[in-house]
């Protein structure tokens, strides 16, 4: 639900109106902090500025979206996603084996090294989780993937998002509609 406001005129465009809770295309921003099973912090934004993303636009994990929906500014969330709703689960046909020479030969490779490489479907992160003499082994899961997240959510700002903000290319399979 939309809360109109006076609808005043700014050089350039129409004021954002403000939106009474976070729903498909409304702009929020959050501070958050997440954290695993055992209580270690994984990533915050509270030493930083808060993170501010469109909703409904596949910006997010599936579960953080669907956890804020409804939500306003000024409340606080807690929640726990398990893996399907967040990363996904680990996947083993994501890791593989392959030659030292498939890598620059000035890059220094360690386990826990992430890298970007670049495939037929566009650019991939990946880990170097083992090193075995020549065989290297990389992991392109996504780290958190297999694992539970719990989120704490505070809403600072809800808005609506003006039409610079929507992406223009929405068609069929874009994940919006």
């Amino acid at each position: 639900m939309t809360i109109q406001t006076t609808h005043s005129l700014l050089k350039g465009g129409v004021v954002p109106l403000l939106m009474a809770n976070i729903e498909k295309d409304a702009i929020a921003t959050v501070h958050y902090t997440g954290t695993l099973p055992d209580g270690e912090v994984f990533d915050s934004s509270r030493d930083g500025e808060p993170m501010t993303f469109l909703v409904g636009h596949r910006r997010m994990i599936p579960g953080f979206e669907e956890e804020l929906m409804g939500a306003e500014a000024g409340e606080t969330r807690e929640f726990t996603l398990p893996p399907e709703r967040a990363y996904g689960e680990r996947d083993d046909a994501a890791i593989m084996k392959v030659k030292r020479d498939q890598f620059p030969p000035d890059v220094d490779l360690k386990p826990g090294l992430m890298m970007m490489t670049q495939t037929d479907q566009g650019p991939m992160p990946l880990t170097i989780s083992e090193i075995n003499g020549d065989e290297i082994t990389i992991d392109f899961n996504h780290q958190m993937a297999g694992k539970t997240l719990t989120f704490n959510v505070e809403i600072m700002d809800v808005r609506e998002a003006t039409p610079e903000e929507l992406p223009d290319n929405c068609g069929p399979g874009c994940g919006c509609d």
